[in-house]
């Protein structure tokens, strides 16, 4: 059994509902872009990264949350006024944040 919560949402609201959902619990979100119908992202630096921090999930603690967020497809996330982008203040996918800290960036 998990010993944390996985969610996947798909765009920003998602995103903020299923953060809401989970006030007072300790949340990591990755953030990458959206996966065609194969499972694969059109972000050649996620596709990299997903594995890596998949497997130092097995690190978080017990009732932990880890939200899956696609953000979109590339024109979205390319266009500066996208909500990610705008409301908060993500520079780049992947990413990877304890949400209410500071933002991890993968390069």
């Amino acid at each position: 059994m998990a010993r944390y919560e996985e969610v996947s949402v798909h765009g920003y609201e998602e995103f903020c509902n299923a953060v809401s959902e989970r006030k007072g619990k300790d949340v990591f979100v990755y953030f990458s872009g959206d996966k065609d119908e194969q499972g694969t992202s059109w972000c050649p630096d996620c596709v990299k990264a997903e594995p890596v921090v998949r497997g130092e999930m097995a690190h978080l603690r017990e009732g932990s949350v880890f939200i899956y967020c696609q953000v979109g497809d590339r024109p979205y996330w390319k266009d500066p006024k996208n909500d990610f982008k705008k409301n908060l203040k993500l520079s780049g996918v992947p990413t990877l944040l304890r949400y209410g800290t500071c933002v991890i960036r993968f390069l």
